[in-house]
């Protein structure tokens, strides 16, 4: 009974915002908001049981992200958008493979913002599929929702999108793209990364690593949050709180000295259970999140230095 009141209140969502980006004109829709919202109800399914690294779950949604990048004219940054590589964690031998798209920049083709969402999460446990739809399928649809945004905005820079695998393992699948040289360092301008975007409580979404740098600060704090959004910075090491620098894939980014921002929310209820399911993301908070990234991304793509 709730999952079918959530479902009519859901669609009442989506027609509110369709009926809003259709009346403001067509200039004003960034991205298609049904197709983001039936992006993450698909890949946090039970069909893709939990995308862990290694599994055919994980197989299953790395097909899905190769269609879309091929359906939303992203070219393939590496052979067949992949990028395999190998590693040892817990007594046993992972396989994991990154999905890397690639968009040319109109004015600076050589140098390169990096996009990112990992696609892996925590599989099946004890008969348990743990679906992972905020954790990070919101991060991965919204790459989706980035390249249709390109298709009538052209970036600047060259940017790739790249879903990565293993984070959950470690943030191997970054780990390897930084030190595979598959894109020099003095090539990537900065990373923007997304991981967990789609549910908050106080309708905050944190933009982490300004404190490392003084554009991006400056880009952050001069950004207003869609639709009511509050767009807060910290968790860096510098005010008491959690200190998410390493948190996500952006932290290998770091590592190298590389310009990043992580975009995600606060730790909940269902982070890391089986209970993250669609039903528990909060679609209009998720759109508004995805819009207010793309503005900030439009700062960094202007921004002259970083």
């Amino acid at each position: 009974m709730l999952k079918h009141l959530f479902l009519i209140t859901l669609h009442c969502v989506i027609f509110s915002f369709e009926g809003t980006s259709q009346s403001q004109g067509s200039s004003t829709l960034l991205f298609n908001e049904t197709t983001l919202l039936k992006h993450v109800e698909s890949l946090s399914s039970d069909a893709f049981e939990g995308r862990r690294t290694g599994t055919k779950g994980a197989e299953k949604a790395r097909k899905y992200i190769v269609n879309q990048f091929h359906a939303l004219k992203v070219l393939p940054f590496t052979k067949n958008y992949e990028q395999k590589f190998s590693f040892y964690k817990k007594r046993q031998t992972f396989e994991g493979v990154n999905v890397l798209g690639w968009i040319k920049g109109s004015e600076s083709p050589k140098k390169y913002i990096v996009i990112s969402a990992h696609y892996d999460h925590e599989g099946i446990h004890m008969g348990e599929i743990y679906n992972g739809a905020d954790d990070n399928a919101s991060g991965l649809s919204a790459l989706f929702s980035f390249a249709e945004y390109f298709q009538a905005n052209p970036p600047k820079y060259s940017v790739i999108l790249a879903a990565f695998d293993g984070e959950e393992l470690g943030l191997q699948g970054s780990k390897f793209f930084v030190k595979s040289n598959v894109l020099a360092e003095k090539n990537i301008r900065c990373n923007l990364n997304m991981d967990m975007i789609s549910r908050s409580d106080n309708n905050i979404l944190f933009a982490v690593g300004t404190a490392y740098n003084e554009t991006l600060k400056s880009i952050v704090t001069s950004t207003k949050g869609a639709g009511g959004l509050n767009i807060a910075t910290g968790h860096d090491g510098h005010d008491g709180l959690e200190n998410w620098t390493y948190s996500s894939d952006h932290g290998n980014f770091h590592k190298k000295e590389i310009p990043f921002l992580y975009f995600g929310v606060d730790d909940h209820k269902d982070y890391h259970e089986p209970t993250d399911d669609f039903e528990n993301i909060h679609p209009e908070f998720y759109i508004n999140a995805v819009k207010t990234i793309i503005s900030i991304f439009e700062k960094v793509d202007d921004a002259k230095q970083l």
